[in-house]
Formats: C-alpha cells, sequence, structure tokens
C-alpha cells in the first residue's frame, strides 16, 4: 500500500505539469513566464513530498526550460556552474579534509574541556564546540561528529550510582537537542556554513550582479547566531528542561579520556588547522585587505585555492592532505541542489515571471512593515519544518526579489529574513538533517522535540524579525524604503 501511494506522489508531479499546460495561463503572464511557473510548481510538489531525492529533483530545468522553451539550454546548465556552486565544493573539500584527519573532534572535545562540570555548562561546551564546527562544515556531517561524544557523556553518567535516573533522561534529552539546534544556528553565521545563505547570495548574484561577500554576511550572521545560541541554551537549561542536581560527577573525566585517546596533534592535523585558519582569515579580510593588492579575488577563489592546496601539501608517507578518492565522499547532491535553485532564479529573471509576480502583490503594500517581516519570517520558519531549507529558499527567493520591487522595498529586507529563518526549524525530526540526526540517538521522541522546538521557533522568529526590520538596514547601509538602479533586475 504504502508503495501504491508512494508512486501516486511521484505521477502526481508531472500530471499537475500536464494539466496546467493544458490550461494554460493568465493572458497578463507571458509564455515562457507560465512555462517555468508550471516547471516550479512541479518541482515544488516533489521536493515537499520527497517523493525521489530532493537533488535528483533539482535537475528538472535541465530537462524542461528547453522543452517547453522557456530557457535555453545552454543558459540553463550554466547556472549549475554558477561560481557560488564552486565555493560551496572548496568548502566541502576543506571539511573532508579536516574529518579526515580528526581534527574537528579535537576542537570539540577542547572547547568542552575548557567549560567545566557543571551540567548547564556542559551542554554549553557542546554547544559551542558544535556551533563554531558549524560555521565551517556541513551541519549534517557536525552533528553526526558530536553525536558519539553526547552519547557516551551520557551513557557514562546514566552508569554512575551518584546521579538519579530521571536526570540523566533529561539530561540526554536535553543535550541532543542542544546539539542539533547549535549545529543549525552556528551555520547561520558564515557565507558557506548552511546552504540556504550560499542561495541567497547566488541569487542576488544572479538576479542583480551585485556580490554578497564572506565578510558582509559574518557581519551580520555571526552576531544573530550568537545571539540565537545563548538564548537557545539558557532556554533548554532554565526553561525546556530543569535540572535539581548542579553537577554530575566524571563528566569531565569522559571528555578528558576521549580527548586522550585522540593523542598529541598530528603533523596532518597542524597542516590542515594552517590551511583551515589561513582561508578562513582570507574569506573574513578580502574585502577591505587582499582586494587592494589583488583587485580580482574573491571568495571562491580563495576555497578553490585551498581546495587545491589539500591535493598538493603532503602529509607524509608519500600522501597528501585529502585524495580524490576521499574528495569524491563530498554530498555531491547538495551542490546539484544548489545548482537547481541556481537555474531556477535565472528562469524566474529571463522569463519575465519575477517581473509578473511582484506585479500581482502590490496589494500587500498595506501592510505594516513590521508585521510584513513577521509575516514572511514565520511562513518560511514553519514552512522548513517539513520541506529542506536549500529547497524552500531557492523556490521563495526569486519570489521575494520581485515582491520587494514590486512593494518599493530593498530586496535585503525580505530575502535576508526568509534565508535566515529557513536556518530555524526546530520542531520535527524531518525539519533539518541535525534534528534527524539527534532524533535517531534513540533519546528523543517527537513529542519532545514539538515541545521544546515550538516555543524556539517563536523566539527565533521574533528576533529574527527585530533584526531585519531595525539592524539589517544599519549593517548594511541601505535604506530599506528605497531601491538603488543596481537592484533593479538585470538578468545579469
Amino acid at each position: 500500500m504504502q508503495k501504491i501511494s508512494r508512486h501516486l506522489v511521484v505521477i502526481t508531479g508531472p500530471l499537475l505539469f500536464i494539466i496546467l499546460q493544458s490550461l494554460g495561463g493568465p493572458e497578463s503572464m507571458p509564455e515562457p513566464a507560465f512555462d517555468v511557473l508550471c516547471v516550479t510548481l512541479w518541482m515544488a510538489f516533489w521536493w515537499v513530498t520527497e517523493a525521489i531525492p530532493i537533488s535528483v529533483t533539482a535537475l528538472l530545468p535541465i530537462i524542461l526550460f528547453p522543452l517547453t522553451g522557456a530557457l535555453d539550454i545552454g543558459i540553463t546548465t550554466a547556472a549549475f556552474g554558477h561560481k557560488y556552486v564552486f565555493l560551496y565544493l572548496g568548502g566541502f573539500i576543506l571539511a573532508a579534509a579536516i574529518e579526515r584527519w580528526g581534527l574537528h573532534k579535537r576542537i570539540a572535545l577542547s572547547i568542552i574541556i575548557l567549560i567545566g562540570t557543571n551540567i548547564k555548562f556542559i551542554i554549553l561546551g557542546f554547544m559551542l564546540a558544535t556551533a563554531f564546527l558549524s560555521m565551517w562544515i556541513s551541519n549534517t556531517a557536525t552533528s553526526v561528529m558530536m553525536l558519539p561524544i553526547g552519547t557516551a557523556i551520557i551513557s557514562q553518567l546514566k552508569n554512575n550510582p551518584n546521579t538519579k535516573q530521571n536526570e540523566n533522561e533529561v539530561f540526554g534529552k536535553a543535550l541532543m537537542l542542544a546539539i542539533a539546534y547549535s549545529a543549525s544556528i552556528g551555520g547561520i553565521a558564515t557565507l558557506i556554513g548552511t546552504p540556504p545563505n550560499l542561495v541567497f547570495a547566488g541569487i542576488v548574484e544572479e538576479l542583480y550582479g551585485f556580490e554578497i561577500s564572506f565578510s558582509q554576511w559574518f557581519m551580520l550572521g555571526l552576531p544573530v547566531s550568537i545571539l540565537l545560541l545563548f538564548i537557545c541554551w539558557k532556554y533548554l537549561t532554565s526553561g525546556a528542561f530543569n535540572f535539581t542536581q548542579k553537577e554530575f560527577p566524571g563528566g569531565k573525566q569522559e571528555i578528558r579520556r576521549l580527548n586522550k585517546e585522540l593523542g598529541n596533534i598530528s603533523k596532518e592535523e597542524k597542516r590542515v588547522l594552517i590551511l583551515f585558519v589561513i582561508t578562513a582569515f582570507c574569506w573574513i579580510t578580502r574585502s577591505f585587505l587582499l582586494q587592494p593588492i589583488l583587485p580580482f579575488i574573491d571568495d571562491t577563489i580563495i576555497a578553490m585555492s585551498a581546495a587545491v592546496l589539500l591535493f598538493i601539501v603532503p602529509a607524509g608517507n608519500k600522501r597528501k592532505l585529502i585524495t580524490w578518492e576521499e574528495a569524491v565522499k563530498i554530498p555531491w547532491g547538495i551542490i546539484l541542489l544548489f545548482g537547481g535553485g541556481m537555474a531556477l532564479a535565472k528562469g524566474f529573471d529571463d522569463s519575465g515571471l519575477a517581473v509578473w509576480i511582484g506585479q500581482q502583490l502590490t496589494n500587500l503594500e498595506n501592510l505594516p512593515l513590521l508585521l510584513l517581516v513577521v509575516v514572511l519570517v514565520a511562513a518560511v520558519n514553519f514552512l522548513t519544518e517539513i520541506t529542506s531549507n536549500l529547497a524552500t529558499t531557492a523556490m521563495l527567493l526569486p519570489i521575494l526579489a520581485s515582491m520587494a520591487l514590486a512593494l518599493n522595498l530593498h530586496p535585503y529586507f525580505l530575502m535576508v529574513g526568509a534565508t535566515l529563518a529557513a536556518s530555524c526549524a526546530f520542531m520535527l525530526p524531518v525539519a533539518t538533517p541535525p534534528n534527524a540526526v539527534v532524533f535517531g540517538s534513540g533519546y528523543l521522541h517527537i513529542p519532545d522535540m514539538i515541545k521544546a522546538g515550538i516555543w524556539l521557533n517563536i523566539i527565533s522568529i521574533t528576533i529574527i524579525s527585530l533584526v531585519v526590520y531595525f539592524c539589517l538596514p544599519l549593517l548594511w547601509e541601505f535604506d530599506p524604503l528605497a531601491i538603488p538602479d543596481k537592484f533593479e533586475i538585470t538578468g545579469n
């Protein structure tokens, strides 16, 4: 029965496309724009239902845009080679090298050792380590790496006769959620930390020909990430869960044992660490330090330079810091998904669909601006609970770009809010990969996640809305009610 229903879901996508094509679009909508809309709805349905792997769904524009005449095959496939696709590729290869030599574990355990044995601070240590790693490597890889460290601590505490059974159960739930939430929150801080950030930067580049630099996003993302992380920690340790025992004996000893097992830092780890630090330094300082010397350098060149160096720098015994056999294990599906998002953005722009949608949204101009932001952030937040955050932003950001121009708003105002909200889904296991990873640990049940996550969703919606409304225009120096000429849709 389940197999039949799955087949029906798969068939419904193309069936919806065929029906819409036979009915035709509104007279005011250009025919290529309607073709792009039909393709988008097919993709949206498959993305939401996950009828087939979401990365495979992202390939549909390559087939359907040329067949419908909406977009040329060359232009469509070029979107999959967008420079931000290669920025992400470079970041993935760097992350693979960090994981290969166990540097991520050493960083995580070192941060946790500094914290102490107080139960609340043990959780804080895990959150800081997870968030920091998630700034640079994928949220999924971070949570997978932190999970066994967390379960080792919980297991060690559970077997200690001086601890209460109930306290261990509460601690286990709190620690698992802390790992999942901090993996998502940490990714907000950097441009490569989570896919929606790069989708936003890529779509701004695609639609307006304007670059979002690593340092520009960092200036916004890091403060938001730190604020959300601190509030999340206070909420988990003082609101969602209450601990009658202030300290658990043996917790720090277990961390030290795990750290001792790693031994002294190896020369391979040192070399990867040096490359990692240099790359992060170049990303952060590019716009004000490197570009005066090298005018054409950008974040993608830095990322690919780091990736190439990893294949050149020796690791000893005739090995390199990373081999191609290890590099090919990176999540290529996410890269394809990102490329599909870029292709959709190009289709929205070139077909005229973006302009048409914007014209239909002018009736929202009567909403107070703050309320508009709150509604948008809340809608994206809860939509991401059941869909991929990457797929959600790929679908919505081109629409929001048009909507902003139609309402005479700066595009950043709506697009940044949606991008940040897409990384803050905390209620369901399917919402984000980190949620799914910790749910699989066995310490949590869905009611546990919903009960804790819904309040964190509301908190994040409030914070993001206030940051976008009050702080974003000051940080990025723009007038939300004025549209510079360079932000007219160019099709570049």
